[in-house]
This record gives structure tokens, C-alpha cells and sequence, in this order.
């Protein structure tokens, strides 16, 4: 895989995997304009950079769709290779990482409906049509709450006892610190459909931390 994307080190004990683990979408807010042109161009400074500071991020967020950790390198890897091909559909409008996640979601989806007759969004059921409000976003959320008074390995145990439709939108959230419209431009669902994924999530997240059924 490192002879494709000599940048890819986020395997156990990688070196890169720490330091990607806090380099955020500085890039993009700095030189939007830059990255676009430089997309479009297919310049591989540019994609070296991008695969150090997303690789951590894009990985974990595969793990959690896939619960594969070879599947996930290879998905990894495919995302990638999208990204070069069609860099020249980034238009700047959205965040990198949303449009990044997009590719690598539809990738895992397209795979999973040539698999299962079920695709990640089918799972959750038609209840999702219930629309929920959601409060000021910079207040304290109940995950971020949950996260300051428990150990972060039981936190992840539970987490995987969570549906994946619900896990996913979770993970963006408060993993990624997406906000809810730029969840739903990587999901492809409405905000409505977002705010029920969440509220539904903590529920089951909450549940499976007492020892529930998610």
C-alpha cells in the first residue's frame, strides 16, 4: 500500500498516526482557492500532504464503518485513488474532510449493496421520518459529558455495541467535530434524518454504557 500512497503510516504504532490524530483542516480554511486549483492540477506535493493530515481521521472513521481493519486499508486506499481521479469536482464549497468522508462512505455503501441486500442507510428503519430539534450546538452536549466522566476504552466498547447507522453519525460528530450540515452532506440524508441519527445514537450509546442491548 506504501508504494501507492508513500504518506500512509496510520497502522498500529505508525509514527504518523499521533500527530495526524491533532492536525485539523487548517489547509483548507487557509487556501481554499489553492487547494482547489492544486486538485485540479493532480499535484502529488498536494496529495502527500492531504494523506498526512486526513490519514489518522479518514482511517478511524472507515474502522467504524467497516468494524475491518483490512477492509478499512483497502477502502482507504480506493479513497485515495478517488480523490486523484476526481479532484476537479472539489469546488471549495464545503470542507475538505465532508467531501473527503463522502467518497469514502460511497465507496463502503457501493460495496455493502453488492454484498447485503442492506445498505448502512436501510438498517435504521422508517422511524428516522420523526424530526428532532436540537439545541444550541456549543453547549454541552450528553456524549461530551458521558466522555468526561468515564474511561475512553469503555466508551469505545460501548460505542461499538451501537448501531451502525446511528455509531456513524456519532462519530462525526464529536469524533470529527462535523456539524450537523456537513454530516449530511457526507451521508447524503437530510438534517432532520441527522438530528434523528444522533438523538436515536445516544440513546443506544447511553444504553449499551449500562449494560444493555444497543
Amino acid at each position: 500500500m506504501s508504494a501507492i500512497f508513500p504518506a500512509w503510516e496510520a497502522r498500529s504504532g505508525a509514527p504518523g498516526a499521533a500527530s495526524a490524530a491533532v492536525c485539523f483542516s487548517t489547509f483548507m480554511t487557509d487556501d481554499a482557492k489553492t487547494l482547489v486549483r492544486d486538485l485540479k492540477r493532480r499535484d502529488p506535493e498536494l496529495l502527500d500532504r492531504l494523506i498526512v493530515q486526513y490519514q489518522f481521521r479518514l482511517f478511524r472513521y472507515l474502522l467504524h464503518l467497516t468494524a475491518n481493519r483490512e477492509r478499512a486499508e483497502d477502502f482507504f486506499q480506493e479513497t485515495w485513488l478517488r480523490v486523484l481521479e476526481r479532484g476537479h469536482q472539489y469546488d471549495g464549497k464545503w470542507k475538505f474532510e465532508a467531501w473527503l468522508f463522502a467518497i469514502a462512505r460511497n465507496l463502503v455503501l457501493d460495496w455493502h449493496r453488492r454484498k447485503k441486500p442492506q445498505s448502512i442507510d436501510s438498517i435504521a428503519g422508517s422511524e428516522e421520518r420523526d424530526e428532532f430539534d436540537v439545541k444550541d450546538e456549543r453547549a454541552e452536549s450528553p456524549l461530551e459529558y458521558v466522555l468526561q466522566t468515564e474511561q475512553r476504552s469503555g466508551i469505545q466498547q460501548s460505542l461499538e455495541r451501537v448501531p451502525a447507522v446511528y455509531r456513524e453519525v456519532l462519530v462525526l460528530r464529536f469524533q470529527e467535530e462535523m456539524q450537523l450540515d456537513e454530516i449530511s452532506r457526507v451521508t447524503g440524508a437530510p438534517i432532520s434524518t441527522v438530528k434523528s441519527r444522533l438523538y436515536r445514537g445516544l440513546d443506544a450509546l447511553k444504553t449499551a454504557m449500562q449494560g444493555g442491548g444497543a
